[in-house]
């Protein structure tokens, strides 16, 4: 039995649960952190550091590689009661980690070996984060209102996609960057409070008295043999895998070969970003209009394929930007299409008493494959350089769509369609 809060949201109202409203601010605002740490952390170790595309490669592997134990973090958070208590440590740890490099830039001790440290830990806090975040999520919201609710969060999530690589940008060029990650720490903290303040009455776990080893093997036998679940979990792995590529690249490329500022940068991925609003603003009434799965199959299409238009920019300056924006605005709405309905598919279609396991099962596959992508896209930009590994990355991320094309998700019209299946005991 998941966790149950003292009010979750009633059905067609989720707005009106000043419950979800508290997570809802606790998420935008660790988003908007998200955003800066995300240019800055690159830019420490290529500006600061001046690091190899290889070692580039390393870091954001780093970030992904602790999922690669999400499915015994997985199992091990379903037997907790307190799961509110779980996003609340996550927070935390991740806060003090990144308070760690602006103390160090300070102190005039910043090393690459930091950097690695820091990336794997926060990583770490992400992946309990991530564990917890299902068991809470439907405790705070009725299933009817699942792709409502997701639709709110990710509309954030696009805003932060918006405004916070502009903030990111102008916090580095005038605070550097290992001090700009100081503001992604206070966003850990408020998230933190937060959440702390969403009341909770968390029923302990049914008794289970499978071993760990089974728990997890159930988990896995859950995701691979629901088809909806199977086709998801194939489609957001191959697409993952590939668009590691490109973002583990990015900064490196349009810093060193297209030669941008971080301003420069912030303000093309920043007005790029606005694709991520319109998408999230549109997804509902575009799943109304042609069905959940066809939408899901646009968004993955949509999310890597313009990403391979970068290895084409040249000219001057306002060229590359506006290069840089189109791409990621077009990117940003298949990404919201698709994350947002696939998200409410996933949840309606997983039993309450093993969210866990399989978010950590799932978790553990399609993350565990971004570490791989980064080490690869790190190789190849190394090998064949950026912009050959960029067009790649981005033209075979669109074969993702393959995986749902031929399973029961392109029948899908509505999360009433979707077939459910029980949990192994």
């Amino acid at each position: 039995m998941s966790a149950t809060t003292t009010a979750a949201a009633p059905a067609g109202s989720v707005w009106a649960s000043r419950h979800f409203r508290a997570f809802w601010l606790a998420q935008t605002i660790s988003q908007f952190g998200d955003r800066i740490t995300e240019i800055a952390l690159p830019l420490i170790a290529v500006t600061m550091l001046a690091a190899t595309p290889g070692q580039v490669g390393v870091l954001t592997a780093l970030i992904w590689l602790p999922y690669l134990v999400g499915v015994f973090v997985g199992a091990w958070v379903d037997q907790r009661t307190h799961k509110r208590r779980l996003l609340i440590i996550a927070d935390l740890v991740r806060a003090a980690v990144l308070l760690s490099l602006p103390i160090a830039y300070l102190l005039d001790v910043v090393s690459l070996a930091q950097l690695f440290i820091v990336a794997l830990l926060t990583g770490t806090g992400s992946v309990l984060f991530g564990m917890a975040y299902p068991s809470f999520f439907v405790a705070l919201v009725p299933a009817t209102a699942y792709v409502e609710a997701n639709s709110k969060l990710s509309l954030s999530r696009a805003g932060s996609f918006v405004a916070g690589p502009a903030l990111g940008g102008a916090l580095v060029q005038i605070l550097t960057a290992p001090v700009a990650l100081a503001a992604d720490a206070l966003s850990f903290l408020g998230s933190a409070l937060l959440i702390a303040r969403i009341p909770a009455d968390e029923a302990s776990p049914p008794p289970n008295r499978s071993s760990t080893v089974k728990r997890i093997r159930d988990g896995l036998s859950l995701l691979l043999k629901h088809r909806v679940l199977r086709a998801a979990l194939g489609g957001t792995t191959t697409v993952n895998f590939f668009t590691l590529i490109v973002s583990t690249l990015l900064i490196l490329y349009v810093s060193r070969e297209l030669g941008l500022s971080a301003g420069a940068i912030g303000l093309g991925l920043g007005v790029g970003a606005l694709g991520g609003l319109a998408g999230a603003a549109v997804a509902p009434r575009v799943t109304r209009a042609i069905g959940l799965g066809r939408t899901i199959i646009i968004g993955i299409i949509l999310f890597p394929a313009p990403l391979a238009l970068m290895a084409l920019a040249g000219g001057p300056i306002w060229a590359k930007v506006a290069l840089l924006a189109a791409a990621e605005f077009v990117s940003s709405v298949g990404v919201m299409l698709m994350d947002i309905n696939l998200n409410a598919l996933i949840t309606k279609v997983t039993p309450d008493d093993a969210r866990g396991r399989t978010a950590g099962a799932y978790s553990t596959i399609n993350y565990g494959v971004r570490p791989l992508g980064a080490l690869i896209g790190g190789w190849l930009g190394t090998t064949i350089g950026l912009r050959p590994t960029l067009f790649v990355a981005g033209v075979a991320g669109a074969s993702a769509a393959l995986w749902l094309i031929f399973s029961p998700v392109q029948r899908i019209t509505a999360l009433s369609d979707a077939p459910g299946e029980t949990a192994p005991r």
